[in-house]
C-alpha cells in the first residue's frame, strides 16, 4: 500500500515527512527566521509606522517583552509593553547597528490550549557595528518566547536573559593598525554594555517611567483631558480598585415549581372533590386569622418533607390543628372542613375524632363515623 502525505511517515522525493501534531504550517522558528528577513529589510528612511507594522505583524496587542542582565552595579530586569516595543528596536539601529538577527539552537517547543513555548537556553543575539570600527557583537542567552495558536502566531512574551556576549573585531583591520597605539587603544575598549547599546539602555531606563503612564496617555488620547485631570482619575480609579474590589455577580436563585400530590389513597370520593373550590377559600380565610396574635391554631397547607432526600415522593400535603380547644367563632369552620380536603384519603384519621387514648392505630383500621 502506497503512503500518502496524510499518512504519519511519508516518503517524498525530497525527504522523510513526519506529520506534525498541529494544524499549522508555520513553525515557531520559522516566525523568528522572517523576522530575521522583516528586520534586514530596515532603510534608513523606516519612520514610526514602518516599526509600528512591524511589531504588529510579530507581537500580539497585549505582548511584554522582557530583559533581564547584570550590569557593574547589580542584576537589572527591564519589562516593557506592545506599544513601547517598535521604539526598543528603533533604539537598537539608532545606536550604530547595521544589522540585527537572533539565532536559535537546540531550541524545545511545548503546546498548550491557546499558546505555544519555545525555550532557546543557547540563544544568539548577533549585531552588526559600524560606528566607531566594525565591530560583531554575540550577545548569548536564554530566549523564551510565547506564540499565540494561530494563523498569525505572534508573540505574546519575550523573555531574553542575557548571560555573556563577545565583541569581535577583524584581524584585518588590527593588522592595519598595528602601529598605531591609540587605534589599538580604541579597538581595545568595548562599544556595548552586554552586548546592548548606551543608546537602547538609556531608553529602558526611561521605560520605568514610560511604562506606568501608559494609562495616562491612552485617557488624554481618548477623552482629551488635561494632564493634572488624568492623574487624578487614574489614581480615583486605582484607590477605588484598592477600597472597594469588585464584587462578584449574585446569582438569582432559580425556584422550581413543586406538584403537590394527593396522600397514598387509591381513590377519594365525590364530595371531596365536588367541595375542594369552598375548601381552598377557607383555608386562605384560616390563614388570614392565623396572624392575629391572640390565634393559638396553626395550619400547614404547603408541601413539607416528611424524611429522606428531597424528591416529589417526598412531598405530603399536611392540615394540622394544634389547639384541641379550637372554637369556630374564631373565624375558622368545623373538622369537617378539613375531612373533606381533596388532599385526605377515605382512610385519613381527619375524617374521624381523636381517640380518648394516646395509643397510636394502625392505618388499615376502619375510620370512625363522624358525628
Amino acid at each position: 500500500m502506497s503512503s500518502t502525505p496524510h499518512d504519519p511517515f511519508y516518503s517524498s522525493p525530497f525527504g522523510p515527512f513526519y506529520r506534525r501534531h498541529t494544524p499549522y504550517m508555520v513553525q515557531p522558528e520559522y516566525r523568528i527566521y522572517e523576522m530575521n528577513k522583516r528586520l534586514q529589510s530596515r532603510t534608513e528612511d523606516s519612520d514610526n509606522l514602518w516599526w509600528d507594522a512591524f511589531a504588529t505583524e510579530f507581537f500580539e496587542d497585549d505582548a511584554t517583552l522582557t530583559l533581564s542582565f547584570c550590569l557593574e552595579d547589580g542584576p537589572k530586569r527591564y519589562t516593557i509593553g506592545r506599544t513601547l516595543i517598535p521604539r526598543y528596536f528603533s533604539t537598537v539601529f539608532e545606536g550604530g547597528v547595521t544589522d540585527l538577527y537572533y539565532i536559535l539552537k537546540h531550541s524545545k517547543e511545548s503546546y498548550h490550549n491557546s499558546s505555544i513555548t519555545v525555550d532557546c537556553d543557547q540563544c544568539a543575539m548577533v549585531t552588526q557595528h559600524g560606528k566607531p570600527m566594525f565591530t560583531k557583537v554575540c550577545t548569548e542567552g536564554r530566549l523564551i518566547l510565547e506564540f499565540t495558536f494561530d494563523d498569525l502566531m505572534r508573540i505574546k512574551t519575550w523573555h531574553f536573559t542575557i548571560r555573556q556576549y563577545r565583541e569581535l573585531v577583524p584581524r584585518s583591520i588590527l593588522a592595519m593598525h598595528a602601529q598605531d597605539p591609540q587605534v589599538l587603544d580604541q579597538l581595545s575598549k568595548n562599544i556595548t554594555r552586554m552586548g546592548l547599546t548606551n543608546f537602547t539602555l538609556n531608553y529602558l531606563r526611561l521605560c520605568v517611567i514610560l511604562e506606568p503612564m501608559q494609562e495616562l496617555m491612552s485617557r488624554h488620547k481618548t477623552y482629551n483631558l488635561s494632564p493634572r485631570d488624568c492623574l487624578k482619575t487614574c489614581l480615583f480609579q486605582k484607590w477605588q480598585r484598592m477600597v472597594a474590589p469588585p464584587a462578584e455577580p449574585t446569582r438569582q436563585p432559580t425556584t422550581k415549581r413543586r406538584k403537590r400530590k394527593n396522600s397514598t389513597s387509591s381513590t377519594s370520593n365525590s364530595s371531596a372533590g365536588n367541595n375542594a373550590n369552598s375548601t381552598g377559600s377557607k383555608k386562605k380565610t384560616a390563614a388570614a386569622n392565623l396572624s392575629l396574635p391572640t390565634q393559638d391554631v396553626m395550619v400547614v397547607g404547603e408541601p413539607t418533607l416528611m424524611g429522606g432526600e428531597f424528591g416529589d415522593e417526598d412531598e405530603r400535603l399536611i392540615t394540622r390543628l394544634e389547639n384541641t380547644q379550637y372554637d369556630a367563632a374564631n373565624g375558622m369552620d368545623d373538622e369537617e372542613d378539613f375531612g373533606n380536603s381533596p388532599a385526605l384519603g377515605n382512610n385519613s384519621p381527619w375524617n374521624s375524632k381523636p381517640p380518648a387514648t394516646q395509643e397510636t392505630k394502625s392505618e388499615n383500621a376502619p375510620p370512625q363515623a363522624s358525628q
